[in-house]
Formats: structure tokens, sequence, C-alpha cells
């Protein structure tokens, strides 16, 4: 030991023997407590170690730094396994301090072994207990977050794994980072089974990265795309109108069928499938089939293609039967129906329109699901051909006879027939005598004595109805039918009963500004003119009221009655003046009789006297 050594220890356990001979009351005498609290070292107080000035700090880091075994904190380094517990990794840095890292950061790898060099992150240089503290896992984050982020700018392609499936696509774990592959990125054609790729390593692209959100989404696709895109461009450059190829079916949709031609797409319409007519293209092909199909169309660029089923093989008119020509009878099945008829395939790709007026011989046309639907195999004649525009029209009532053939024989001009009621309108009912023979009754001769105002009133669609034939034109296949003449026609007998000046009683039926409507007796109506409604003591006939009625005007021919209330007893009192008069004019002659006789008298006793 030193002789200034020894010199500083004595004046040391000089000065503690002093302060240890020192009693409480001289200390407190000898220290100013105003003094004493402005110099107390609160800090060392507190945490148990006195403050370090920061000055002296930075001055000790900045020496420090570069220092062997020194480490940043948040910086990721490279460290090495040098111990493994059961549930702890006890990690070598080059520091003054190892770390330790829980295994279940290492999940991932349960091969860790002792030696291993592994990447962490320096979450702390020194905690409370002066641990150095770090972490495998963020530093893996950082780590795969640098390489996505390269990936992303580089277009380098990764490995990734597929983890699972999720709403609309795959959860694959790039460098340990979540990322979204969408199922429209997955390939190229569309993807029915998405469990094929679960926890299967395959070659991704990032195509975007959100920084703000930290998602990533990779693609699969990109990479076919990027594969294809040389062999595309050669298919695209010798394309031709005609050109036959060889394509997988890729997609199939109601309207047509999208064929790969070995990177190249092309649609086939619907109506280009076959000659003949399909509901849906999948009656016709089926996914992933490989098939032929003919270059029909493309624009400009290439990048719509047109294709064709159909015109690989011969147009199904070209192989139709030369024998057949109209009048000829064919079957075939109906493919299609519309208001106006019916289509008929009666070959392979062949069709022949039946219009509903050659359905029936009737000519009260109806729609074409009355008499066929689709599906039904049907017998019919050739009415027209045209094998040059591909046109056919065929009948079904030319199989059997024309029931107008014989019609003046079978239902002559009063004659009294019973037919069904078809449909009516405002002026008519039209009635069905038998298939393709209907007449039309119109509304003035339903009935002889009931005011109809709408033939529903009176019939409904599919009533028996009895009618008698009042005209015939055959030319024009038109009849003419009555109802009301199969009955005897009762106002020959009203004729009588109700004569001019007869008196009946009836119930007001209706009444309005004109006057009254009368039901008298067997149901007949009669008008009554508003003038003619008064009572004898003055008021008016109302409603439903009972009363008697004159006759003033009959007509046969209209079936028409007019009859007054009024006049009964304005005829009455006519008939009670004329009575008084009468009697009036009597009386007058016998008065002046009388007195004629007694001056008579007068004079001749005068002329004697």
């Amino acid at each position: 030991m030193s002789e200034e050594t020894k010199k500083t220890e004595e004046q040391v356990e000089a000065t503690e023997v002093q302060q240890t001979e020192a009693t409480p009351q001289e200390v407190v005498e000898k220290v100013n407590p105003e003094e004493f609290l402005a110099n107390f070292d609160w800090h060392k107080y507190e945490e148990g170690i006195e403050a370090v000035d920061e000055e002296n700090l930075k001055a000790f880091e900045a020496a420090l730094e570069g220092t062997l075994g020194l480490v940043n904190e948040r910086e990721v380094i490279e460290g090495t396994v040098v111990r493994k517990t059961d549930r702890e990794a006890i990690i070598d840095i080059n520091s003054k301090s190892e770390g330790v890292i829980s295994l279940n950061e290492f999940r991932y790898n349960p091969n860790l072994a002792v030696g291993d060099t592994v990447e962490v992150l320096v979450d702390k240089r020194e905690d409370s207990t002066g641990q150095l503290v770090l972490s495998h896992k963020k530093a893996r984050v950082i780590k795969a977050w640098d390489r996505v982020n390269n990936a992303h700018e580089t277009g380098e392609v990764v490995n990734g794994f597929v983890k699972c499936r999720t709403r609309g696509g795959m959860i694959v774990d790039v460098f340990g980072i979540e990322a979204f592959l969408p199922g429209s990125q997955i390939d190229v054609k569309p993807i029915r089974d998405y469990d094929q790729y679960v926890e299967k390593t395959m070659e991704f692209k990032v195509v975007k990265i959100n920084q703000e959100f930290k998602n990533v989404v990779v693609s699969h696709k990109a990479l076919i795309e990027a594969d294809i895109e040389i062999q595309k461009k050669e298919i695209i450059g010798k394309l031709e109108k005609g050109q036959v190829l060889e394509g997988v079916v890729k997609n199939i949709t109601s309207y047509g069928v999208f064929v790969d031609l070995g990177g190249v797409d092309g649609l086939v319409h619907i109506t280009d499938l076959s000659w003949s007519r399909i509901n849906h293209p999948s009656e016709v092909v089926e996914l992933d089939q490989v098939l032929n199909v003919v270059i029909l169309d493309f624009d400009d660029e290439k990048t719509r293609i047109q294709l064709g089923l159909k015109q690989l093989n011969a147009h199904p008119w070209e192989a139709l039967d030369d024998t057949i020509k109209v009048g000829d009878k064919v079957k075939g099945k109906v493919v299609v129906i519309a208001d106006y008829g019916a289509f008929i395939e009666v070959a392979q790709g062949v069709e022949g329109l039946i219009h509903v007026s050659e359905m029936s011989w009737s000519t009260h046309l109806r729609s074409a699901q009355d008499f066929v639907k689709v599906g039904d195999e049907v017998e019919a004649q050739v009415l027209t051909l045209d094998r040059e525009e591909r046109k056919m029209s065929l009948g079904i009532k030319q199989l059997h006879p024309d029931p107008w053939t014989d019609i003046v024989a079978k239902y002559p001009v009063g004659s009294t027939h019973t037919g069904t009621v078809r449909n009516y309108t405002n002026f008519g009912v039209f009635v069905e005598l038998e298939e393709g023979i209907d007449g039309l009754v119109y509304i003035s001769d339903l009935s002889w004595t009931k005011k109809i105002k709408h033939p529903s009133d009176f019939v409904a669609v599919g009533d028996k109805l009895a009618v008698q034939v009042l005209e015939l034109d055959v030319d024009g296949r038109k009849l003419n039918l009555g109802h009301k003449q199969t009955t005897e026609n009762p106002w020959d007998k009203h004729e009588e009963t109700y004569a001019i000046d007869s008196i009946h009683e009836g119930v007001v039926k209706e009444k309005s500004d004109k006057g009254l409507v009368v039901t008298l007796a067997e149901g007949i109506e009669a008008f009554v003119p508003s003038r003619f409604t008064t009572k004898e003591d003055g008021t008016k006939i109302a409603k439903g009221e009972t009363e008697k009625f004159k006759v003033i005007e009959f007509n046969k021919e209209f079936r028409r009655i007019v009859a007054s209330h009024t006049s009964i007893f304005k005829a009455q009192e006519e008939k009670n003046i004329r009575t008084a008069q009468k009697k009036a004019d009597s009386a007058e002659k016998t008065t002046l009789g009388d007195l004629g006789g007694d001056l008579a008298a007068l004079k001749k006793k005068m002329e004697g006297k």
C-alpha cells in the first residue's frame, strides 16, 4: 500500500471518529435546518442510490460508444442459444450479460437447439433488476416487414404457408406475417375447392401493403399470369377467323361458356353452342371439358374473342331429308311456346312454327298453351317450306276435317242446338257448337223480357246455352245465333194483355229524374215518364210503392210499354166533369120547357079573356 493511500485512510478514519464522538445534540446545533433541507439528497432517499449527473452520464455513454459488448435498445441483432431450460432459452449477444427469452416465442421452431443463431430485438439493456431484455418474436416481425416491403418493391417471389381458409380467400404465413390471399388471386381459373390448398407451401408475389393497418395481400395468380404472358402473346399473334383451336371449358354462365385457349379466354355464346335450342350451356358442355372450337370474330386488340362450337358441324337444314315437301306429315317435339304459336323440332336443329291459327279450325283464337306444352310429341302437316331461308310452317288442324265443309247441312238456319259459352264481349256472347264452329249471340238476342246491360249478367263462361241459327255466312265462316228465339215470344200474348188504356198493378223498381221503371205481372217492365208519376193528392210516387198504372203506349217490336199513374185519376176527373156537364145541360132544358108551357097557358088564358 502506498504512503498516499495510507494517509487518505487515516484521514477518513479520523473523520469517522470525530463524527462518531459527536452527540446528536451537538450535530443539531452545528447544522442549520434550512441549509440541511436545501442540501438533502432526495433522490438517494427515494431510490437508494445517488443521482447521476446527466452531463456526466452522456459523457460516460460517449466514452463507451464502440466498446465491445455494448448494444442499443430497439436494435435487431443476432444471438446464440447458449442454454435451454424447460421454459426458456438463454441467448448470448456478446454483451455484458445474457438475455432470457421464453420458448413460446420459438413454437414455430420446435427443433431449437443450443448453438443455434437467432435474431433478437434488444427491448431493454437493463430492467429494474439489471437484466438484459430480449425478444425473438419482435425481431422476426421487424425483419419480416423489412423483407416483405423489399419483396413488394423488387417483385421478388416469396414462399408462404397456407394456414387456413377465411372469408373470400386464404390466410398465408409469409416470413411470420399473416398475409391475405384473395380467392380470385389463387389461380387464373375459378377455384371450386379451396381446401386443397390448405397447409401447402406455395410461391407468391406481394401485390399490396397497407402500412397504416399492417395488411399484406399476396397473389399466386400473378405468377401464373407472368408465366403464360409470353405464351398468350404467341397465341394472339396467330389468331385468324375460321381457325380451329383446342381449349378447356373454364367457366359456364347462363349466356355462354368461357374457354381457355392456353392463356387466352374466348366466349362461346349460348346460341353458338348447338344448332338445337338449349335452355342452359350446361346441357352441352361441362367444366374442365376439352373441346375444339372455331374462331368466329375478335376485336382489334384481340382481347375479346368470339368462339363457336356448333359451326364445326354441318347445318341441320343441309341434312334435312330432300323428300320432305309441302303437304307431308311430320312428327316433332315442342321446344318453345309463345302466345302466337309453338316451335316444333322435326329434326336435330330443324324447327317449324305452328301458328295458333293453325292449331284449330275455330275462328275464336286462343293461346298456344291451350293446345300444346313443351316436350309434347305432335304430328303436323307441312304448310310452307323454304330451304334457302331455312323456314318451315306447320299446321295441326289440317290433319282433321274442316267442320265448315258441310256446315249448311249440319246447322241450317232456324235449327236449334246446345253450345258452350267460350267468351263474351260488351255486345254479345261467343258460343261454340263444336270444335271449330263458333257463333255469336248478340246481347239483344239473349232474352225477350230482360234488359241486359252486360252478357256476364246473364251467362258465365263454360255454361251450356240453347241457341237457334239466325244467319249463316259460309264464306266468312260466321254464325249468328240467338238464345231467346228458342223460347216462345211472350210479347205476342202481352199485346192483348197490355192493350192501350188497360190498367195494371205494378211495383216501382227504379226511380230517376226521367221517370219510373215499374215491374208488372210476369216480370214485364214498363216505363212511367216523370210527368205521369203524380198522385191524386199531389205527391210523387216513391221507389218500392205499389200503384196502378194505365198503359198509354205498347210497342211489340221494341218490347216497350209506357204507362201512367196520373192518367188514371185524370181520366176519372174528366169523366166526372163530362157527367156533370150532361146533367147540367139536361136540367137547363127541363127548366126552359116548363117555363114555355106556363107562358103558353097564360097567353091562351089572356086571349080567352
